[in-house]
């Protein structure tokens, strides 16, 4: 079971404060078996960074006999609309997370499904037979919309496949199709696990990351406005609070120049497995500058490195996803 702790260092600098735009991170984790209970995950070795994310599982089979099945590790969902403003490290790919996978050392080449969904409606077929592209935010996304037949864009109205935009730039009002579809990805293979062996399965991908120019729970010389989201969510401990109040503390207006970085990784996959445990967990998070605050939910957190934060648990049971917070300085960015 997850409870509060968090580890956190004092910040060494101080830069101007920014304005509050945020883009959401997305959140994703670890594979999923389908069709059999007969698999155990007896270990899982995770780390996470702002610029990489790597997973190694030991995998046995429970069983005296071979067991094929199917693995899949879903990308995160996706969701078009005016507002949205969503960390996607590659939209001009399918593969938007450069997802890579190996078993027992050997390269997987994965099948990835790709859906689009509007109104919880299956729209797929129709987005293709119009050219459209199934990522709402692929580049060419609103110029293929711009082409769409007015029927045809009025009937999508309807359904709320998309809707108008209206909005001044600068130059004048303009009106522009804009995309309200969800896409829906996963990757998946055919895996066979031979009975009384182990199998060595790693897979890495670039994390979607969060990002707030400046934070959202601390004003005014104190913590408020969404503070106890924060709080509950990454588990705020007094060490790290202390650093918001000291990063405050250096700059006159009293505003911590700090930006928000936000990863979120789906843990509780972890327990699709057999015995709905994992046997041995071991959790790394690299906060990648030494001068950042860094604060998230784990049980025995131990500092490591200048930069790195470990967690370790025998038969752990995935209660709840990891969701991490690293606050630096805006101007410096994810090493």
């Amino acid at each position: 079971m997850l409870r509060p702790c968090a580890a956190s260092l004092m910040l060494l600098a101080a830069t101007p404060a920014m304005a509050n735009d945020s883009i959401a991170e997305l959140g994703t984790g670890g594979l999923i078996l389908s069709r059999t209970d007969l698999i155990e995950m007896k270990s899982e070795d995770l780390f996470i960074s702002q610029k990489q994310v790597r997973v190694d599982y030991i995998f046995a089979n429970r069983s005296d006999e071979d067991v094929s099945t199917i693995v899949a590790f879903p990308m995160p969902e996706i969701s078009g609309g005016p507002d949205a403003m969503v960390a996607v490290p590659d939209n001009a790919a399918d593969n938007f997370l450069d997802f890579r996978v190996t078993s027992d050392g050997v390269e997987i080449r994965p099948e990835l499904e790709q859906k689009a969904f509007a109104v919880e409606l299956d729209v797929t077929a129709e987005l293709k037979a119009h050219g459209i592209p199934l990522n709402p935010f692929a580049e060419d996304a609103y110029a293929r919309l711009a082409q769409l037949p007015d029927e045809v864009a009025r009937d999508w109205q309807e359904r709320g496949i998309v809707m108008l935009n209206e909005y001044d730039d600068g130059s004048g009002w303009k009106t522009e199709r804009t995309p309200l579809w969800s896409l829906r990805s996963a990757y998946w293979w055919k895996a066979t696990f031979p009975a009384g062996k182990d199998v060595r399965v790693s897979h890495s991908y670039v994390p979607s990351v969060g990002a707030t120019a400046g934070i959202g729970f601390f004003h005014d010389g104190k913590f408020q406005g969404e503070y106890e989201d924060y709080r509950r969510r990454y588990c705020f401990d007094s060490s790290f609070e202390n650093g918001v109040r000291k990063a405050a503390g250096r700059n006159a207006d009293g505003v911590p120049a700090l930006s928000e970085n936000r990863i979120s990784y789906v843990l509780t996959t972890g327990s699709n497995w057999a015995l709905g445990t994992i046997g041995d967990f071991r959790l790394t998070i690299d906060k990648g500058d030494p001068a950042a605050l860094v604060s998230f939910c784990g049980t025995g957190v131990k500092k490591t490195g200048p930069t790195t934060f470990e967690m370790r648990a025998k038969d752990f049971y995935p209660e709840r996803d990891i969701d991490i917070l690293i606050l630096a300085p805006p101007d410096r960015g994810a090493p």
